[in-house]
């Protein structure tokens, strides 16, 4: 890794995002004290921490196969930290209860770990790295063993647990998704660096570059080249001419967004192409319109009227809104 810099606020959430390999588990290993980087030095609240044990940083740890003791029931399991820390064994007991109830495991404190659900033992692990209430809880892929129906209900219940709590935390996924649905900023890394930081929704609207963007799904790319003409900026690509917003020169790829095609003319921008597949995906319908030869991917609300496979499309896009232009090598955007 090189060149990680990044800040985390008091009670905030943030979302390590990327594929793997990019180094988002080495990054949370690195800030819990499991690892030791190279170069550089990490600091919590102005103090630097980089030769402070693992275990006297205050930090609580979660990983994705949860390490649950097969030997202790949920209780004991729950309880192994706050023993270790030295507390009474009176207030062991209120504080494993109070983390039950918390995650709703009330009345689960005998049970055998062996005997749980999937969804239980997130929970179980998740009781045991809260409980000794952390100044950072890392969670590393916290639900990556967990069927998606589950994993979204958790997902909802994590995050209303982690806010009642006013927890600061990290989490690790490389589901976008995930991280969208949980942090109030996302770090998208690649290669052991850091791509962009943000919220989510600024990520998702503004990638800023092509590689966020391919990551994100949106593969609506086109490649094309910059025009400056009297003052007018324009984009020239194989399927039309497109305005663009700030002066560039040369090779460009235009992004026209999956999501940002209506098909009532209030557009600046008209594209007509041919439908060739519509797929229904819940309260989304995914379509794939071939203009001029180019496939591309739009999608619609279900109860969009479409024409039928085979049939012209008309499209009208907002210039603002719906195209994004980003330089050859793919580092900025406009």
């Amino acid at each position: 890794m090189r060149g990680i810099a990044f800040e985390l606020y008091e009670s905030e959430i943030i979302a390590l995002l990327g594929p793997s390999g990019c180094g988002k588990s080495t990054l949370l290993a690195i800030i819990a004290g499991i690892e030791h980087q190279d170069h550089g030095s990490l600091y919590w609240k102005g103090t630097k921490i980089d030769n402070v044990p693992p275990h006297h940083r205050g930090f609580g740890l979660m990983f994705q196969d949860y390490v649950l003791f097969p030997h202790l029931n949920v209780f004991e399991n729950i309880a192994f930290g706050l023993k270790m820390s030295g507390m009474k064994t009176s207030d062991v007991h209120t504080r494993v209860e109070e983390t039950l109830n918390l995650v709703g495991l009330e009345g689960f404190g005998d049970r055998d770990v062996s005997s749980l659900s999937g969804g239980e033992q997130q929970r179980t692990a998740l009781a045991r790295a809260i409980a000794p209430k952390p100044q950072l809880l890392m969670l590393d892929e916290p639900l990556g063993s967990i069927d998606r129906t589950m994993r979204e209900r958790l997902l909802i219940e994590l995050r209303k647990i982690l806010r009642q709590l006013s927890q600061t935390a990290i989490y690790v996924t490389h589901d976008q998704e995930e991280a969208f649905a949980i942090a109030d900023r996302v770090v998208l890394m690649r290669d052991g660096q850091i791509e962009q930081i943000g919220p989510p929704e600024e990520i998702y609207r503004q990638p800023a570059s092509l590689f966020v963007a391919q990551f994100l799904g949106l593969n609506n790319l086109i490649p094309g080249k910059a025009i400056l003409d009297g003052g007018k900026n324009t984009i020239e690509t194989e399927i039309g001419f497109f305005p663009m917003s700030r002066p560039i020169e040369g090779q460009v790829t235009l992004l026209l967004r999956p999501d940002s095609a209506v098909l009532d003319g209030s557009g600046e921008i008209e594209l007509v192409g041919k439908l060739i597949d519509k797929t229904f995906r819940g309260n989304l319908c995914q379509t794939i319109i071939s203009i001029k030869d180019i496939p591309l991917e739009f999608n619609f609300l279900s109860n969009t009227s479409l024409p039928e496979i085979g049939e012209n499309i008309q499209l009208s896009l907002s210039a603002g809104e719906a195209v994004q232009v980003f330089e050859a090598a793919g580092d900025t955007s406009s």
